[in-house]
């Protein structure tokens, strides 16, 4: 029994179908490799610690200005990049309330919200008199390149090699900016509804919902056609 031409353009389709789900998976190598190098050097994110100790006497001194930088330039990381809450640890004395009011006051002034502030007092040894601020953040980081145990001179399959895409990785989590875009998208910001509210009643009017552009926003680079 013979197919007739719309059979045999079904049974060419699935084939395609097939053909091109094959390709959209990664192929894994009897060296155990795959062709993607995001699956061969996977990115892992990780919580890790941050803190730091700073020189401080009493709330009337406050803070010497190299360390006050070192603050500021602290609670701007936690800001930016931290998870959760941000510890403020001090000796414990007479003068442990009011170290905690002048950290807990400068983070709440630099942004920081009172919510994300925790305190606690330790017990000194000997001289110990700094203060220490902590947080959590993540780290992005895959393993160490240079795998050239493969002869890739003598590679008649032509698959990857196990160094391949290595190097990028290491690149990627680098320079993230925020390694925990690497596990799940950051939240959408609201919309501006005073921006859509102008573009509707434009929209409405007959009028061009486009913002207007002056001749500086033009992009033309010359007028040598006018």
């Amino acid at each position: 029994m013979s197919l007739g031409h719309k059979e045999i353009f079904r049974v060419a389709s699935l084939f395609a179908v097939l053909a091109a789900g094959s390709c959209s998976a990664p192929i894994n190598t009897p060296d155990g490799l795959f062709d993607e190098p995001m699956v061969n050097h996977p990115i892992q994110v990780e919580p890790g610690y941050r803190s730091i100790k700073l020189a401080f006497s009493a709330p009337n001194a406050g803070l010497m200005p190299d360390d006050a930088q070192h603050f500021e330039d602290f609670v701007a990381d936690f800001i930016a990049h931290g998870n959760g809450a941000i510890s403020i640890t001090v000796p414990s004395g007479p003068d442990a309330s009011s170290t905690i009011a002048y950290f807990g006051e400068r983070m709440a002034a630099a942004g920081v919200p009172r919510d994300r502030i925790l305190v606690g007092a330790r017990e000194t040894a000997g001289s110990d008199g700094h203060v220490e601020l902590g947080f959590i953040s993540y780290v992005a980081a895959t393993e160490p390149c240079g795998d050239w145990s493969r002869n890739l001179s003598q590679s008649s399959s032509n698959r990857v090699g196990a160094n391949f895409g290595c190097a990028v990785q290491h690149n990627v989590a680098a320079q993230v900016a925020d390694p925990r875009d690497l596990v799940a998208p950051q939240a959408m910001t609201p919309g501006d509804a005073a921006r859509r509210a102008v573009v509707y009643d434009n929209y409405k009017n007959g009028k061009p919902t486009s913002a207007m552009k002056t001749a500086d926003q033009s992009g033309a680079v010359t007028d040598v056609k006018k």
